[in-house]
């Protein structure tokens, strides 16, 4: 299966990819700064130039994943600075827009093809003081690709991958001490949760699917077992 992954470089990206190739699939991984091709995915034709190169590579697209994804500084919206703001909103939300248009219109020529768009906090509508631009672009995101599923052609399909809470960059900017606990009993790291999903994104890679990591029961049952363990995830 050939594989393409957006923000590859770092993070669940970084850990999907390996574990994409230790499966055998081809994986074309971009990255503003590095990766198998250079692409900031704000820009519709690096986008573009992302799917050339991996039909021109392996020649066609399988999976699609959009997961590039930024965050900002823990701040009301009213304190947090402009271009920071938009800088949130022009990589989780336009950047997969871009994803989306560019490898839904390549596939609908080849005939098959399935995208997955990255959920994040506030795609469930939880919604976390200080954090509002960055959770109205992953609950825009959940809509977007709801909204995909009924535009389709025959033959592609979208779909929505949930990590849950990872220990990665994002979730460590500006932890709020007093979360820790919590933070400390639903997080897991990239490496129990990647080997996992990378399976998930294959074999459930139909029209509409939502892939979970951290399910409700899984929560619960976190929460119940919590004086009876001791998980040691965050640095």
């Amino acid at each position: 299966m050939v594989i393409v992954l957006t923000g590859a470089t770092r993070g669940i990206g970084r850990g999907l990819a390996g574990e994409f190739r230790a499966r055998g699939h081809e994986v074309v991984g971009c990255g503003t700064s590095g990766g198998d091709v250079r692409c900031d995915v704000r820009d519709r034709e690096q986008v573009a130039k992302l799917w050339d190169t991996a039909v021109e590579r392996h020649g066609r697209v399988d999976l699609w994943i959009n997961n590039a994804g930024i965050t900002h500084a823990r701040q009301p919206l009213w304190e947090l600075d402009a271009d920071e703001a938009r800088r949130v909103l022009d990589v989780n939300l336009a950047g997969v827009l871009n994803g989306c248009a560019v490898a839904l219109r390549g596939m609908a020529a080849q005939g098959h093809g399935h995208v997955w768009n990255m959920e994040g906090l506030g795609s469930d509508g939880r919604t976390v003081p200080g954090l509002a631009v960055y959770g109205a672009s992953k609950r825009a995101l959940t809509y977007l690709t709801q909204a995909l599923a009924k535009e389709v052609p025959p033959g592609v399909s979208v779909g929505l991958l949930s990590p849950g809470m990872v220990v990665t960059d994002l979730l460590l900017r500006d932890l709020n001490p007093r979360s820790r606990r919590v933070f400390g009993l639903l997080a897991d790291r990239v490496e129990t949760v990647t080997p996992w999903l990378a399976e998930q994104a294959v074999a459930r890679a139909r029209n509409g699917a939502h892939v979970r990591w951290l399910t409700g029961r899984k929560i619960l049952t976190r929460f119940a077992l919590a004086p009876f363990t001791d998980r040691k995830v965050l640095p």
